[in-house]
């Protein structure tokens, strides 16, 4: 029934069960490494999750900080504990329910203090859907797992007897505040062995979460521990006996509505062993690992495996069990699929994650669409930033607004049109008087001069802010136009072209404009702006950055203005050679030039030499951005990996396709990074080849020759997303290196 205590087993016994090397290469998970990420900026955790689970059970280090938005940095020895609802690569911290922290040996009393422990050494093991750790103060292996729903912990001790373990419902992931926790009650049921209660917070977002924790035996006695200043929710000392088998099992079921649905949820894995919910969790990885094949040498399969892990985590499902979920406002919403999908992180997904959904994960993005509609219904205007089904308000734009025109311009049905383009219409145009002081609450201002003067725009970000809402209004006419609505489609279509107020031809760049119509000075196009500690113009990005975000909806208006090709071909050329300074805090990360790939803004623009007659510029620039800024290490990643988009970049990178217009239904070719990949898509198996020559150099000047089944189409036009359903093969020929 036990498994053997970790300390009898060497490392590299635990590393050779896991090396892909020693396993089929049906066997995907086996590429991922959970803690690529964990170390620095990328902010992922290793702990165990399903693809769009609601728990994520893994280790905390620390519970409050910037470097600690997960919870988890992988140089740092210390942990806390192991809570269980965690947010992958975000830039604020929250959520980092119920900590559990189990020990052999010393005894905790009432007045213990630091229940923390150093993990041993390289004792961590990670994979998708399973986490482990030793702890030898405590004398301990803890092993973490997970369906949708209910996360379990497995802890092992040295030798059988007395064990405790300190539940902790005061503990939880925020920022700089001195408590979180702003009511909370608990009730422990002796007979049922179990706690259960609900905690209301207050972090990123105000929110309640109600539990279940259920042990696996009962506790031979329990306390509460005293309550230090400030603490509202309880702390439990259990006191258990395990037998020979040295092993205690915990199982924690949340809900946002109430403790009966964190009963409910909790059935879920009613019948299931640890090893067995383990099993199903990695089968589930690897079913939506597997629908991507890629032909590529063990290192790079390792990075482009991981990436597509992350691609998956979120959204997650935070609906009970019934179809219950607490919405926006804290009312109860009867999803209608059964499905509710919150740590919507939209400013970033809508680039890369969200149009990735959409070609492999179709099952998933009718109810995420609807999920975007029940939030319209009780917030009255489409979800910008969510965690835990509630608005964060946080980043600029509206950039659900893309992902509902991608999403009907690639023909999904399970969501009413109508009604979408009516929740379109009035997120863009409806004031929020509800909204706090410091985000968007009217739309007087860009109605009345067609972009944001940084005279009157109250909180900043105005250029910023005034090109976002470009590609959200392009995405409101699209679907106007779309659905016959030609009026609205008009004027949110001559709304769209505000960027071309803010194009300073003397400069190069969009630059702040005043009321009057006069430039920003002084002015400094290298300068990066933030509302946090830098307020100016731009978000986390600077004049030269954000100069390409109106490509994302008019990449060929942009290009006329630049002067045409070879004006863009100038320019890109420009930025991605002009010096700049690393500032992890303003989005200058992983720099080329002025290039910050570690921040969204800058996601398409290698991307853009597509529009130049230098294509092949771009496609060495992304093999370059590929090969610096991912691999397979814990500081693998350069920048937030923001719930996905830095690794969905990579995913479509490898493939040589990119939505470049998110909202329009397309993607944009480049050269694949690998010579041969296989997507098992709904429609059947589309396998892209890369035909290069064995003397191929990337950064050489070179021509590619597209075909769909055969047929050459041109290399610099997009590709429609029903037509690569229908397809299957993508080929690229590559002729013409010099």
């Amino acid at each position: 029934m036990g498994v053997p205590f970790a300390a009898s087993v060497p490392w590299s016994t635990l590393a050779a069960k896991s090396s892909p090397e020693r396993l089929t290469s049906k066997q995907w998970t086996t590429y991922v490494n959970p803690f690529v990420g964990t170390d620095g900026t990328g902010h992922t955790f290793p702990g165990a999750v399903m693809p769009f689970g609601m728990v994520a059970p893994s280790p905390d280090n620390a519970d409050r900080g910037w470097d600690y938005t997960s919870g988890y940095q992988f140089k740092n020895q210390q942990i806390l504990g192991f809570s269980n609802t965690h947010i992958s690569g975000a830039g604020i911290p929250d959520l980092g329910d119920v900590l559990l922290m189990p020990r052999q040996g010393q005894t905790w009393q009432a007045n213990t203090h630091t229940f923390a422990a150093r993990k041993a050494k390289r004792s961590e093991v990670a994979e998708p859907g399973y986490y482990s750790v030793r702890l030898p103060q405590h004398q301990v292996q803890v092993e973490l797992t997970a369906t949708q729903r209910v996360a379990l912990h497995r802890y092992t001790f040295e030798r059988p007897g007395r064990v405790q373990v300190l539940v902790d419902l005061q503990h939880g992931l925020h920022f700089n505040e001195a408590h979180r926790v702003k009511q909370a009650q608990s009730k422990l049921n002796p007979e049922r062995s179990e706690i259960a209660g609900t905690v209301h917070a207050v972090a990123w977002v105000e929110r309640q979460a109600s539990f279940v924790v259920q042990f696996d035996r009962p506790a031979l006695h329990a306390e509460l521990l005293p309550m230090p200043v400030g603490h509202v929710a309880q702390r439990y000392l259990l006191t258990f006996e395990v037998d020979v088998t040295r092993q205690l099992e915990a199982r924690i079921a949340l809900s946002t509505v109430d403790e009966a649905g964190a009963q409910h949820n909790l059935e879920e894995a009613k019948q299931l062993k640890f090893d067995e919910a383990r099993q199903l969790a990695q089968q589930a990885w690897n079913g939506l690992l597997g629908r991507i094949e890629i032909e590529a040498p063990l290192a790079q399969k390792r990075i482009f495996y991981t990436a597509l892990y992350h691609a998956l985590i979120h959204p997650s499902d935070i609906a009970d069990r019934d179809g219950r979920v607490r919405g926006p406002q804290g009312k109860v919403i009867q999803a209608q699929s059964g499905h509710y999908y919150s740590t919507l992180s939209l400013w970033d997904t809508f680039r890369a994650v969200h149009p990735l959904l959409t070609l492999i994960v179709p099952e998933r993005v009718d109810g995420m669409l609807q999920t975007l509609l029940a939030h319209h219904s009780q917030q009255g205007f489409l979800p910008l930033w969510t965690a835990w089904g509630r608005e964060t308000y946080c980043m600029i734009g509206n950039p659900a607004l893309p992902v509902i025109a991608d999403a009907i311009a690639k023909d999904f049905k399970g969501f009413d049109h109508a009604t979408a383009l009516q929740a379109m219409v009035e997120t863009s145009s409806k004031p929020r008087p509800q909204a706090p002081e410091w985000a968007q609450r009217s739309w007087n201002l860009l109605d009345t001069y067609g972009y944001l003067p940084f005279d009157l725009e109250p909180n900043g970000e105005a250029v910023s802010k005034t090109l976002e809402h470009g590609y959200g209004d392009d995405a409101v006419a699209r679907v106007a136009r779309l659905l016959g609505h030609n009026e609205t489609a008009q004027h949110f279509a001559q709304r769209a072209k505000g960027y071309q107020k803010l194009w300073d031809a003397q400069t190069g760049v969009m630059r702040g404009r005043d009321s009057q119509g006069r430039w920003r000075e002084p002015f400094n196009p290298d300068t990066p702006t933030s509302p946090l500690n830098n307020p100016g113009d731009y978000t986390e990005a600077n004049a030269w950055q954000y100069t390409l975000t109106p490509a994302l909806h008019d990449p060929i208006g942009l290009r006329k203005m630049m002067g045409g090709s070879l004006g863009m071909e100038r320019w890109l050329d420009h930025y991605f050679q002009r010096q700049s300074q690393v500032n992890k805090h303003l989005g200058q990360e992983a720099l080329i030039g002025q290039n910050a790939h570690g921040n969204e803004p800058s996601h398409h623009a290698a991307w853009l030499y597509a529009f130049t007659a230098s294509p092949w510029k771009g496609h060495a620039l992304v093999d370059r951005i590929a090969r610096s800024f991912y691999r397979d290490s814990p500081n693998g990643l350069i920048g937030n990996d923001d719930c996905g988009q830095m690794s969905a970049w990579l995913v479509f990178a490898t493939l040589g396709i990119y939505p470049v217009n998110p909202g329009h239904g397309e993607y944009m070719t480049g050269l694949p990074l690998v010579k041969k990949a296989q997507l098992h898509l709904q429609t059947g198996t589309l396998t892209v080849r890369a035909n290069l020559p064995s003397s191929f150099a990337r950064g050489r000047v070179h021509r590619v020759d597209l075909k769909l089944d055969g047929i050459a189409i041109d290399s610099q036009k997009s590709i429609a997303h029903q037509a690569l359903l229908k397809v299957r093969t993508l080929e690229f020929l590559v002729t013409g290196q010099a």
